[in-house]
């Protein structure tokens, strides 16, 4: 979540995220703090794992936005069997790498590339999709555009964390499941339907 404070002279810092369930549980990994990255709250975490805690087991996850890779990390802990983390910022995706490293976890892995490039060009399908990007630049609506051609598998999840005030369409053949809304943010649960 974006602070609101100003770091003079200063383009990033460094924070942290936690890991809140599953076999890396408690663990703090270290994130960039950069402009326009906003790390999911642990209470909203909380809740998105919630909702998705039969989908993960054994699932196939693609962070399209990883920025801090709060929610890939999360879903790695809780037994996903590959994370793909996308991130374009160049230091954050060292710091995502970093990480990886840390957890020892070759189950991930860290794109440095924009989502929809990738997903122009990826042959893979995935179970369970985040989609976290900056605000106002209608990155949702595209995202999802991207990932319905071909992309997901039957029946996928797709999680959508985008502001409030978004009138951003999502495809038709995704149902809603969950909707909460968390100060300026809206974050849903939708169900892909070939």
């Amino acid at each position: 979540m974006n602070s609101g404070k100003k770091h003079a002279n200063k383009k990033s810092t460094t924070g942290q995220i936690r890991i809140i369930a599953g076999k890396h549980r408690g663990r703090k990994l270290p994130v960039l703090m950069a402009d326009g990255l906003r790390p999911t709250t642990d209470r909203v975490k909380e809740t998105v794992f919630n909702w998705l805690m039969p989908y993960i087991p054994q699932a196939q996850c693609l962070d399209c936005f990883a920025g801090s890779g709060g929610l890939g990390f999360e879903a790695l802990s809780r037994g996903a069997k590959t994370v793909t983390l996308i991130e374009l910022n160049k230091a954050a995706a060292k710091q995502l790498q970093a990480n990886k490293a840390l957890l020892s976890a070759n189950e991930i892995n860290v794109i440095n590339n924009d989502a929809l490039s990738f997903l122009q060009q990826t042959t893979d399908t995935f179970d369970v999709v985040f989609i976290d990007p900056p605000f106002r630049q209608n990155l949702v609506a595209q995202t999802a555009i991207a990932l319905n051609a071909g992309k997901l598998t039957d029946n996928a999840m797709i999680y959508v964390e985008m502001e409030v005030e978004s009138t951003q369409q999502l495809p038709s053949n995704w149902a809603l499941l969950k909707e909460k809304t968390a100060g300026q943010v809206i974050y849903q649960l939708y169900q892909y339907q070939q």
